[in-house]
């Protein structure tokens, strides 16, 4: 390993692109631990303390820490991924807007109109997240009112602005996908907390030792099952025609299309957990009292049944979603037919693109179903054994297992491409690394 590493650094443009990245990423920790002003950090603390962990602590989570710390960074880059969503899904209804992403030009009006977007949702989420401090009490906010929500809705929204561009900076001159880098550090930034709660607990008696053993051994299984479920792929044998030119002859050779249990990647997940928030904001703004807001309250509890499988639905929804935007069988199938391949058994052309969707439906289904498991896991493992805390579980499985081992598969990925194009072994000396990024 240290001489992979060694060899990493003899390389000026990936040792630059290295560097960049922690540094763009060190700014990007130290932004959540900078407070919007007016806010009384011990008692804000002391708060979050003494309340359950539920939708706040999956929210944090994505924010790297930032929400309960009322950071400037609160909202993290959720407000721009919630964006990206409505602008995608306004190109399905839509065959303007559809026609619109496939240009280059139109894809940077839409790049536009997303950040406007992203202006609008942050700052909505900003003011609902000022109403919610102030609906705390205990002497959370100094001087609660009008002006309180202007600064806490100005700041928030500069700081998710500032994120996008630093995640922009990571992906034009960093290594890995800005944005995607950036939701990760968050999420590993907490791990040393979650082990840290589960030391104590072993040594305060609260945790047997034979529970604990079992609990970091479900983790690791749980590891393995994502990188299976990121790397599974189904292969479809196709073979090319013999044909003569110039003399020589090519083709004649069987190669494969692998098509991807989880063709989405984490996408799917992040976008239906971005829908998931949305229920709970709104009964944030909505006065006490009424039965909207705790008909609401009571369907998206986040240790509920109604929330998981609602949760489920969404993830599949959007694993096929997802896949429907990313692969166009029309397209690979053409591309097979004027290289003078075929599909043994099927017509080129139509047929073939239509038995290409047909595999790809059926496993897509398997596949979404079961990031849908692995992402309510630590909400199964909150609802039967209270005593595990949601941050150590959040690691077991859910949102955060999944981006963690997707964003590193993806960035040893492309570690892995620099040496084995400047002619090094690669990163790692068995198979290869494949991975997905975020957005």
């Amino acid at each position: 390993m240290i001489d992979k590493i060694q060899t990493i650094l003899k390389i000026p443009e990936l040792k630059k692109k290295i560097f960049f990245t922690i540094a763009i990423l060190f700014v990007c920790r130290v932004g959540t631990h900078i407070p919007i002003p007016g806010i009384n950090l011990d008692a804000l603390a002391m708060f979050f303390s003494q309340m359950n962990s539920g939708m706040f602590g999956m929210f944090d989570l994505f924010t790297g820490g930032a929400f309960q710390k009322a950071a400037v960074f609160a909202l993290g880059v959720m407000p721009y991924i919630s964006a990206s969503i409505i602008i995608q899904l306004l190109g399905t209804v839509f065959p303007m807007i559809a026609k619109m992403q496939k240009e280059e030009d139109g894809r940077r009006k839409m790049t536009k109109f997303t950040r406007y977007g992203t202006v609008f949702i942050a700052a909505a989420e900003a003011w609902g997240v000022a109403i919610f401090l102030e609906k705390m009490g205990s002497g959370i906010v100094g001087s609660p009112g009008f002006g309180f929500r202007m600064v806490t809705m100005l700041t928030m929204v500069t700081g998710t602005l500032f994120l996008m561009w630093l995640g922009e900076q990571i992906s034009n001159r960093g290594l890995g996908n800005g944005l995607s880098m950036i939701i990760s550090i968050g999420i590993l930034a907490r791990f040393p907390d979650a082990v840290l709660e589960e030391f104590i607990q072993l040594q305060s008696g609260n945790r047997e030792i034979v529970l604990e053993i079992i609990l970091w051994g479900g983790m690791l299984a749980a590891i393995a099952a994502v990188i299976m479920l990121t790397k599974g792929a189904r292969n479809i044998s196709v073979h090319y025609a013999k044909r003569q030119s110039g003399g020589k002859v090519f083709g004649g050779q069987v190669a494969h299309l692998p098509l991807k249990v989880n063709l989405a990647g984490v996408m799917p997940i992040i976008f239906a957990q971005s829908i998931m928030f949305v229920p709970n904001t709104v009964a944030q703004l909505l006065p006490d009292g009424l039965i909207v807001k705790d008909w609401i309250s009571a369907i998206f509890a986040y240790h509920s049944y109604s929330y998981m499988a609602v949760y489920m639905l969404v993830i599949v929804f959007f694993t096929y979603f997802y896949t429907a935007i990313m692969f166009n069988p029309e397209d690979v199938s053409n591309n097979i037919k004027q290289a003078g391949g075929f599909i043994p058994g099927v017509k080129p052309g139509k047929d073939t693109a239509q038995y290409i969707d047909s595999v790809l439906s059926r496993i897509t289904l398997p596949g979404s179903l079961f990031l849908g498991l692995i992402a309510i896991t630590p909400n199964l493992i909150v609802k039967f054994n209270p005593s595990v805390s949601w941050n150590f579980a959040s690691f077991f499985g859910g949102t955060s297992l999944i981006i963690v081992v997707g964003v590193s598969l993806d960035t040893l990925q492309q570690i892995e491409s620099y040496l084995l194009m400047h002619h090094y072994d690669g990163f790692m000396t068995t198979g290869k690394v494949q991975g997905r990024s975020l957005v």
